[in-house]
């Protein structure tokens, strides 16, 4: 007899997850097909933060910052574990192109949007304590702003999202790959192998949470489904070997102007990213030689005595929706792609970010809600402890 589940999910990224424990939450039940392992793609290659996006503010996405806010204000408080603040500083010199009253005004905006708490306040450092700042370059420096985000594991977050799922009744078959789903009367009919044979379930609704993959996960449902148009977007990480006491550090990217992030990384540091369009297999997605140049002239720029010797490298992509101009100027907002706006069954996740995953995964269950059956609401997931795996 072919298995029957509410919901099935493919891909156990953060987002794939985040939709388990959120279905899960509310008594449906739940099956995640995932291909390899938990965080495989880009939840396990992202720059580790959780974050309002205080640059987002440049492009008026008061909304995306907003609830960016909101959900980091979540997670400190239900994953103090695997979320920390963190104190972020932003230097000035007389060629950053942002000058002190544009950044004074949108850390004062940010903290609004923030509502005032303790984590969205910001100051400005006095100049005694410049020479505290892990090396940082002092000549030609004309102010340093320091605001707080945080900073989490986000391979140990996802898999901490996907065990409460599984607490909460959710499945997970891993290794599962996906081959084909056909819609019927009562929701799709899913065809996956796992554990040298193929398998069989129905599910209610589908939730293709494919991250780099959604594109040819898409093209595996008949009907085929809209599809939004989209690019990969590569964004490189080098860990450097000298570590970091003083924090995170926002940084210009003299070439470009670019945001660049030096984060602390346990003994280590993190530094990243770049963004550029990528065309392969996302399985194969690596540093290339010319953003470990870029990023590594960052490092010397603001910290000539920092270390230039890497422990590893590694990169990510995001799917971004196709606009002109650069990839660091498109639209963060994830794109929720149904195929049927009367009474969907599947929704597609294009995009998304790791701070916004629960938030994403609440929008997702309230577009199939209509296809559904009325369960008892367990719990809720902005007060569900979560707890490393």
């Amino acid at each position: 007899m072919t298995e029957h589940y509410d919901v099935v999910v493919i891909g156990a990224g953060i987002h794939g997850a985040g939709v388990a424990q959120a279905a899960a939450c509310r008594g449906h039940t739940v099956l995640v097909l995932e291909k390899t392992a938990i965080a495989a793609g880009t939840s396990s290659r992202s720059s580790k933060l959780i974050h309002g996006g205080l640059r987002y503010l440049e492009s008026h996405d008061y909304g995306l910052v907003r609830e960016s806010l909101r959900e980091r204000a979540i997670l400190l408080r239900i994953a103090p574990d695997l979320v920390h603040l963190q104190p972020f500083s932003i230097p000035v010199y007389a060629d950053t192109s942002r000058r002190p009253f544009t950044l004074r005004a949108g850390l004062l905006l940010y903290a609004l949007l923030g509502g005032l708490d303790r984590a969205s306040r910001f100051r400005k450092l006095p100049q005694r304590e410049w020479e505290h700042l892990d090396g940082l370059e002092t000549r030609g420096l004309q102010g340093v702003f320091q605001y707080h985000d945080a900073q989490t594991d986000d391979t140990a977050l996802t898999r901490a999202v996907m065990q409460s799922a599984s607490e909460l009744g959710a499945e997970l078959i891993c290794p599962a790959e996906f081959r084909n789903a056909s819609l019927g009367p009562q929701g799709y009919e899913i065809v996956y192998h796992s554990g040298g044979s193929e398998q069989h379930c129905r599910a209610s609704v589908v939730v293709n949470a494919g991250g780099p993959w959604v594109g040819s996960v898409a093209e595996r449902f008949t009907p085929q489904p809209p599809r939004v148009a989209a690019d990969m977007v590569q964004g490189a990480h080098l860990v450097m070997q000298d570590g970091l006491s003083q924090g995170c550090y926002y940084l210009e990217a003299p070439q470009d102007r670019r945001a660049v992030f030096l984060l602390p990384w346990g003994r280590h540091s993190l530094l990243g990213t770049t963004e550029h369009v990528y065309r392969g297999d996302p399985a194969a997605v690596a540093v290339l030689a010319e953003e470990e140049h870029y990023l590594l002239s960052v490092l010397q720029h603001y910290f000539p005595q920092h270390s230039q010797q890497l422990v590893s490298r590694f990169a990510g992509l995001r799917v971004l929706p196709v606009s002109a101009g650069t990839a660091f100027r498109r639209s963060r907002e994830t794109r929720l792609v149904a195929d049927n706006k009367q009474q969907p069954r599947l929704v597609s996740i294009y995009g998304g970010k790791l701070t916004g995953y629960r938030a994403t995964a609440q929008k997702v269950m309230r577009k199939l809600e209509s296809a559904l059956p009325r369960c008892r609401l367990i719990a809720d997931t902005a007060k569900l402890p979560l707890r490393p795996a």
